[in-house]
Formats: C-alpha cells, sequence, structure tokens
C-alpha cells in the first residue's frame, strides 16, 4: 500500500509499505477514503519542528471502512463507515467521563499519526471510533469534507469554545484564520455567540468567516491588534479562542479578554515561556488543550452535520489525490488553500 513520508524539510514522498495488521485486540484495520493535510502538519514540513529524515508523516485524520477489527472490538464491524478521530479515549476514565478525551488516562498512545496512507491501523477503537449511518455512497462529496472535519478541525474549535464557556449573547474574538480558527466560528455561533470578531488578512478567508457567522475582522497585528479589539469590544471580549499557538496569537489572545475573560487555546504552544502576571490582575482563565473529538462528535457534530445545521467541509478549499501529497503540503504551505483535502479512491 502507499503511505507518505517526510523525506527532508519542504519535501514529501510517498512509498509503498506493508498493509498494517491487527496487533492488539483492541486495534481496527481502516481503509482510507478521505485524508487531508492539518495547519499542524506544517510545523514539520517547515522544518519548524526539525523531524528525521523517512519520518512518518504527521496526518491524523481519516474517513474510512472497517476492514478488520480485534478480539475485544464489539461497536464496529468490517463494512461500517467511521470517522477515525485524531485522540484515542477510552470512553470511561475520569477525563472521560469528565468530557476530556483528548487528554484520556488510560491509553498513552493517545494520538494518531500516519493516517495519510491508504489503510491504518487505529488503536483503542473500541469507544474512540464514530460510526457513521449508512455507506461513503450515501454522502455527497461536500458532506463527506464536513465529516472529515469532525476528524480533528471542527472538534478542535468546538473544544475552543467549550472550554471558553462561550454562552449566548458574548462578544468572542478568534485568533487564527486556518481550518481550526474557521471552526471555531461556527462553535461560537453555535453557543450563542452574538458578537464574533475574525482575525484575517486573507480576502477568501475573511469571506469564510462572515459566513460562518464573524461579524468583524480585525486584519492588523501586534499592539495595534489589541488595540482595534479593545476598541470594539469597550474593553475586552468575554471569551477569546487561541487557535495559532505561536508567540504573537498567544500575546495577543491574552491581552484582549476583559476581566473575567476565559482564553479557550487549542493552538498547539510553541512558546516555551509565558508571563501570567497581567492575568492575575484581570482575574482572567486559561483553559486548554487536545480536543474531546469523541466526545463531540457523538453528543453535539455529527449530528449538526447531517442535519446540515453547519457545513465546516467548507474549509477544504483543494483536494488532491494520495500520489500529489507534495502539492497538497505545498498549496497549505503557500496559503492556496485553506485545508487540502485527500481523496484515495
Amino acid at each position: 500500500m502507499k503511505k507518505a513520508f517526510f523525506a527532508s524539510k519542504g519535501q514529501m514522498e510517498l512509498k509503498d509499505v506493508d498493509k498494517p495488521t491487527i496487533q492488539k485486540p483492541d486495534d481496527v484495520i481502516i481503509k482510507v477514503l478521505r485524508s487531508c493535510v492539518c495547519g499542524s502538519d506544517l510545523w514539520n514540513f517547515r522544518g519548524i519542528n526539525p523531524v528525521e529524515a523517512e519520518a512518518e508523516n504527521s496526518g491524523h485524520e481519516a474517513l474510512g471502512v472497517v476492514e478488520e477489527v480485534g478480539a475485544d472490538i464489539t461497536t464496529v464491524q468490517p463494512g461500517d463507515f467511521v470517522i477515525a478521530p485524531f485522540t484515542h479515549g477510552c470512553g470511561h476514565c475520569p477525563a472521560c467521563r469528565a468530557g476530556f478525551d483528548g487528554s484520556c488516562q488510560s491509553h498513552s498512545d493517545n494520538f494518531s499519526s500516519g493516517v495519510q496512507s491508504e489503510y491504518i491501523r487505529f488503536q483503542h477503537g473500541q469507544w474512540a471510533l464514530v460510526k457513521v449511518p449508512g455507506q461513503p455512497a450515501d454522502y455527497s462529496e461536500g458532506m463527506k469534507k464536513s465529516l472529515l472535519t469532525l476528524a480533528d478541525v471542527m472538534a478542535t474549535g468546538y473544544h475552543a469554545a467549550r472550554v471558553a464557556n462561550v454562552g449566548a449573547g458574548d462578544t468572542v474574538v478568534v485568533m487564527g484564520d486556518g481550518a481550526v480558527g474557521l471552526c471555531a466560528i461556527i462553535a461560537a455561533k453555535m453557543r450563542g455567540a452574538k458578537r464574533i470578531i475574525s482575525t484575517s488578512r486573507h480576502a477568501d478567508r475573511q469571506a469564510l468567516a462572515k459566513e460562518f457567522g464573524a461579524t468583524d475582522n480585525v486584519a492588523v497585528r501586534g499592539d495595534e491588534a489589541v488595540q482595534a479589539i479593545m476598541d470594539l469590544t469597550n474593553g475586552g471580549a468575554d471569551a477569546v479562542l487561541e487557535c495559532v499557538g505561536t508567540e504573537q496569537s498567544t500575546n495577543t489572545a491574552l491581552a484582549v479578554g476583559r476581566p473575567g475573560a476565559i482564553i479557550g487555546r487549542v493552538g498547539l504552544p510553541h512558546t516555551p515561556k509565558q508571563d501570567m502576571t497581567a492575568l492575575f490582575y484581570k482575574n482572567a482563565i486559561v483553559a486548554g488543550g487536545p480536543a474531546s473529538v469523541t466526545t463531540y462528535d457523538k453528543e453535539v457534530l455529527l449530528k449538526a452535520v447531517l442535519d446540515g445545521e453547519i457545513n465546516p467541509g467548507k474549509v477544504f478549499t483543494k483536494s488532491f489525490s494520495l500520489d500529489e501529497i507534495q502539492a497538497a503540503y505545498e498549496a497549505m504551505d503557500q496559503r492556496q488553500a485553506i485545508k487540502s483535502y485527500l481523496v484515495f479512491d
């Protein structure tokens, strides 16, 4: 089977490798139908996160059909259409029961990787996999795109809004105009936010942010951005959703909330140190981490997609085959695509 690997900085390659097999009783082998490139994959592609040559790709979002199940799997069977979340919660530890399955206490190997591949071995599949009604042929390509976002970016955007306790009538700032930031706008609107301020410098992303529910946009950066947001919000937002992870984005997020605001962080932090003094005097709250993908999919998001209430699949703006993996990464790296969609069949 074909599988993508990091060859070197800025270079992907495909290799023919052995198809994965069941290794543990709670394994599930999935034939991948759709995958994608995540903004977090670009940290490796750009060499910001150093990786060894020939390293497995960090891709972690998949939609597919169950091929084979381990002896302990009873919730899915061969032929089932499934979303493969990037996190692998158990569903019964204290963290999972509290709705934080992205930080499952039972599984140390809690995250997917290497799913830009024709087949994957999904570990701990008993609770973590999300079964989609029917078969792939029952769904349009647009619906498949939205279903694929439930493997990560839509759930991650929702996590930012949830941990920030976004509620009816709130004013919310969303840092980041990538797929997660755009999905965070959807989530803030779902949870009743009245005013949502996006922070994009790109016309196509501003337009999609507005379609998803943004009421305002601030395109400047640094101190100028802080001043503009504070002016728009009359002293600070009720909640700030940080969906990037860079030092500048994080600093802005920490600065633009009102006293008592909650900052929901889902951008993987790349700032080793953070001065928390100003937050102390503002009584600000900082929360967030890996998304509770399975919980949100099962409780809220799958139904919202199937009912047509949300359409997060619009974040996929270019499609590629697995053979075009290099172009798929380059399109995102060069901001020619918001999110690159990989079609396998």
